[in-house]
């Protein structure tokens, strides 16, 4: 029989209720304007840096050290106090504002150790970063920003190398997926794209989360696909089944390289704005630092924060893009429209799915949940539901 997509679609969304669609569209709209606020927090900590001369006081108190040392130092030191500074807004950003929805279960004390954790991570990489990206200004001169990009590009990749094995079992713990029919049919799926059985994972995100999830992350042999506990706990087969399915098709078509490539062009233009930026920058704040000074990192990440912060309806579109193309893997691979539209909607009760055309182009990363809910139904309208799903492996 033949259906109306956009009638399918209809009853699917206003099945949340009004209650439930006018508490997704008051979350989702804090959040994003949390991002601006965010960006405030940081203007507050860079003049604090700035009119307190922290970092010039750390950078004398080790004026003995060799330039390497002492800019590593300085360059730690800023992440740990910055982190420091800033910890009352990632207390109630993090974890008070996601709690109050019902987002988060997670205690307060489990999440201030977590978030020591990833602060000490920070400070270690961070610093590390930063005295390399200090280094490329003092070697390269002049053009020190368009080697940034291959920097960022080699220290993004050793971080999606090595964050499946070292990083991400810090905060959470991924196991097999254990025996029965979902293991069964996911591993159905992962022989027919030629993924490794080793490579699909479940997590306890349900310790930071309740929001049905999943995800790809790392490259190479750290590759893999993770399914948060919530989703295996919350979902059907069929829709664990059409989720993995979109997790695939992010493996399977490498879009992680997309995100890799993304960062790099990035890269060099934020690094390009920030040198030829840095004096006006350095000025509003009241600082006498130099580019190449890291006394003059918290402007210099100022800077490229408010660079991301422009440049991310790019980001998004680019990262929808990615996010469309996974949807009709699934689809065109599992040909579970129906399941595919029913997890979706899970999603919808943390980001809206309704944006208006602006908002979707400025924060959205993700189609909104009604056009993927559209994008289903015309499929399932064209495609009979016994069709022979189509080979998964390229």
């Amino acid at each position: 029989m033949a259906i109306d997509p956009a009638a399918e679609t209809a009853r699917y969304i206003d099945g949340l209720g009004a209650a439930a669609l006018e508490k997704s569209a008051a979350y989702t709209t804090t959040s994003h304007w949390m991002q601006l606020a965010s960006l405030a927090v940081a203007a507050l900590i860079t003049w604090i840096f700035v009119r307190f001369k922290l970092l010039e006081r750390i950078s004398s108190r080790f004026a003995a050290s060799n330039w390497s040392q002492r800019t590593f130092i300085i360059c730690a030191a800023f992440f740990l106090l910055s982190a420091i500074l800033s910890l009352p807004w990632s207390i109630y950003q993090e974890w008070s504002f996601p709690s109050s929805y019902g987002r988060t279960s997670q205690s307060l004390a489990d999440f201030l150790t977590q978030d020591a954790i990833g602060v000490v991570l920070s400070t270690i990489l961070g610093g590390a970063f930063f005295l390399g990206i200090y280094a490329l200004i003092k070697k390269a001169g002049k053009r020190w920003w368009l080697w940034s990009g291959g920097f960022a590009a080699f220290a993004l990749t050793i971080g999606l190398l090595l964050s499946p094995t070292l990083i991400e079992p810090i905060f959470n713990s991924y196991k097999p997926v254990p025996e029965g029919p979902v293991r069964t049919a996911l591993l159905k799926m992962a022989d027919e794209a030629k993924i490794p059985h080793d490579r699909i994972f479940m997590y306890d995100g349900s310790r930071q989360s309740n929001n049905f999830t999943a995800n790809v992350s790392g490259v190479f042999g750290s590759a893999r696909i993770a399914i948060s506990d919530v989703a295996l706990k919350s979902a059907s087969l069929d829709e664990v089944k059409a989720v993995t399915g979109h997790e695939v098709g992010h493996y399977v078509e490498g879009h992680i390289w997309w995100s890799v490539l993304s960062v790099i062009g990035m890269a060099i233009i934020g690094f390009f704005l920030a040198d030829r930026l840095f004096p006006v920058f350095a000025r509003w704040f009241g600082s006498s630092a130099q580019i190449g000074d890291a006394t003059g990192l918290p402007i210099l990440l100022f800077i490229m924060a408010v660079f991301s912060l422009l440049a991310q309806p790019i980001n998004n579109a680019i990262n929808r893009m990615g996010e469309k193309s996974a949807d009709n893997y699934s689809l065109r691979t599992v040909n579970l429209p129906d399941a595919l539209s029913s997890a979706l909607v899970k999603t919808a009760e943390y980001r809206y799915p309704r944006p208006g055309p602006l908002q979707e182009i400025l924060f959205y990363t993700h189609p909104p949940v009604e056009w993927r809910v559209r994008n289903a139904m015309e499929w399932k309208a064209k495609t009979p539901a016994n069709a022979v799903p189509a080979q998964a492996a390229k």
